[in-house]
């Protein structure tokens, strides 16, 4: 069975794609085979469809805080809310969040849900910086039409599990708060391009609660050192943490790992 991890993007581009690590997990050990970009929401929804066995880590919200759907009176059942968060605009939320933030006290905007606190993750409501809002309605669909399983949320084929990931988790592990990208060019400094070597030297000593030792070739390494981005380094990044829900689950967890969660908002693997 494969495993893979998934850098998502809400517009990809030739310049900023959705990019996806593909690999194979055994006795502890992770081996990058493939790492390929789509440029398009429906190439990576084609290539999502693909009879083939992965457990997969994307880095995209799988749901929204319950406090905020059950304030804006949307459905609480997962699909149904789903169904309903997917017919909307981008505008239509972004003002609907707004509104709500604004009549929140400082220090309090944004809801969250209860992944947040150990995941340290962004609410995903947050519509700018990132973006996260929009990235979960634009990949969520395309997931729920792929027919994938998504465990604790919705039953789908048992070959192909996608599971809410989120790099930033596992990198703050490895680094500490140093940051290892971005994609302004002015901000791809050395220090940055030395804190993506920090990262994958401490996967390859295994150096992480997760115990699972990342294997690249030379020229694995030193592609995923030169994308200033980072967003080959997170796809990466995906594929570890999805890794480590594969082995929860031959471990005999049937749901990969995660905890016992409210099934309206999901779970960061991991987390």
């Amino acid at each position: 069975m494969w495993v893979l991890g998934c850098d998502f993007s809400s517009a990809p581009t030739p310049r900023k794609p959705i990019v996806m690590a593909w690999g194979q997990s055994a006795k502890g050990v992770v081996r990058l085979t493939r790492v390929v970009s789509h440029v398009s929401l429906d190439a990576w929804g084609e290539a999502l469809r693909e009879p083939q066995a992965w457990v997969g880590g994307f880095d995209l919200p799988f749901g929204l805080p319950r406090e905020l759907i059950e304030h804006l009176a949307w459905p609480t059942d997962w699909s149904a809310c789903m169904d309903h968060y997917a017919s909307l605009s981008r505008a239509h939320i972004r003002d609907t969040f707004a509104a709500f933030c604004a009549a929140r006290p400082v220090g309090g905007k944004f809801a969250h849900r209860a992944t947040d606190g150990p995941a340290q993750s962004s609410p995903s409501m947050k519509w700018v910086n990132p973006p996260v809002a929009f990235m979960m309605h634009a990949g969520l669909p395309h997931l729920r039409a792929a027919g994938v399983s998504l465990p604790g949320l919705c039953a789908g084929d048992a070959q192909r599990v996608a599971l809410e990931a989120y790099p930033g988790l596992l990198a703050r592990e490895l680094i500490g708060a140093q940051s290892y990208k971005s994609d302004d060019r002015s901000k791809q400094t050395p220090e940055r391009l030395l804190a993506r070597k920090q990262v994958l030297h401490a996967l390859d000593l295994g150096q992480s609660r997760l115990g699972l030792r990342l294997r690249l070739t030379p020229a694995q390494h030193d592609d995923l050192v030169a994308d200033a981005s980072g967003d080959k380094l997170d796809a990466v990044l995906c594929m570890v943490q999805a890794a480590w829900a594969l082995q929860q689950h031959e471990q005999g967890h049937e749901r990969y790992g995660l905890p016992d969660f409210d099934p309206l908002e999901g779970w960061i693997v991991t987390a």
